[in-house]
């Protein structure tokens, strides 16, 4: 199944417990395509300026599978910027700086190489701009989205109309609690459901991610992971994203079962990013690494 996803390409600047990166190769997308193209070619639509940097390009660019006919650079604009600072908690951090730049534009157009793309995934970004896409792609068969706290506060009525246009949410626990009122992940992910949704999943970093489906529930734990390997968490949600909707272009379905895969997929992917400031370390990363660690967690996680 044909695969895209709509995001940010973004230039970050990483305070970690482990050090100190600037203007690394960063945003959504980027994070979603590298995970992705370990299982399957991914198209992606985004956005970036003048500024943005030769070498970040190339590092898409050589990523076996991914498609960049989608991004589009305006060299009068400039490009989404991050800065941010991780505490000895890596769950906890604090954003330091950032630059809407492109953001604040019209959204990208999408060529007309992908309107046959399958499997959607609308990265974080104004839910009115995910909302725009999706009509964007036909034969779309399955949509799924992220989106974070600050469009639950000041977008909250496009989120609830782009939340009956989708099948599928990407979530962490305390955004779904505050979407909901619901402090608890599987109380707040049935709500969520009655939404329009037919399923969500609520990611909750070290304590791994919880599947709530119409047809049912699965939970899967973080891969485990020594705290000397944690260098820079910044692209782990969507690096989970990328490996969780790889899997499922891969499977070619999206039943519950597809789903239970698809978590384990984005749940290792997700920790091979955690390894290297920026795309380091997906952009080495190879397709047999990922199955072995799956293999590996397959055998962690196995229960009686």
């Amino acid at each position: 199944m044909k695969l895209v996803v709509t995001g940010t390409i973004g230039i970050d600047t990483v305070h970690t417990p482990r050090g100190t990166r600037a203007e690394v190769s960063g945003g959504s997308a980027a994070y979603f395509a590298a995970a992705a193209s370990k299982l399957c070619p991914v198209r992606v639509v985004a956005a970036v300026g003048g500024d943005w940097p030769a070498e970040h390009r190339a590092i898409l660019a050589a990523l076996p599978g991914v498609c960049l006919a989608g991004l589009e650079t305006r060299q009068n604009s400039r490009t989404f910027a991050w800065g941010g600072r991780y505490f000895e908690d890596v769950n906890r951090r604090e954003t330091l700086f950032t630059e809407v730049g492109v953001l604040q534009e019209a959204p990208p157009i999408v060529p007309l190489s992908y309107q046959d793309s399958e499997l959607i995934f609308l990265g974080n970004t104004h839910p009115a701009v995910q909302l725009g896409f999706i009509e964007q792609f036909p034969l779309r068969k399955l949509v799924v989205a992220d989106t974070m706290d600050l469009w639950i506060r000041t977008a909250h009525g496009e989120l609830s109309d782009l939340l009956r246009r989708v099948d599928g949410l990407i979530i962490n626990d305390s955004e779904a609690g505050e979407l909901t009122g619901f402090r608890n992940a599987i109380t707040a992910g049935r709500k969520i459901l009655e939404l329009g949704p037919s399923f969500v999943v609520v990611k909750k970093g070290e304590h791994g991610a919880i599947l709530i489906h119409n047809d049912g529930m699965a939970v899967v734990p973080a891969f485990p992971v020594d705290e000397v390997h944690v260098v820079d968490p910044t692209g782990a949600g969507d690096s989970f994203a990328g490996g969780f909707m790889g899997c499922l272009a891969r499977l070619r379905r999206s039943d519950f079962a597809a789903l239970q895969s698809a978590m384990g997929y984005g749940t290792v992917v997700a920790s091979f990013a955690l390894e290297s400031f920026g795309l380091d370390r997906m952009r080495t990363l190879s397709t047999a690494e990922v199955e072995s660690r799956l293999a590996h967690f397959q055998t962690l996680a196995r229960v009686g």
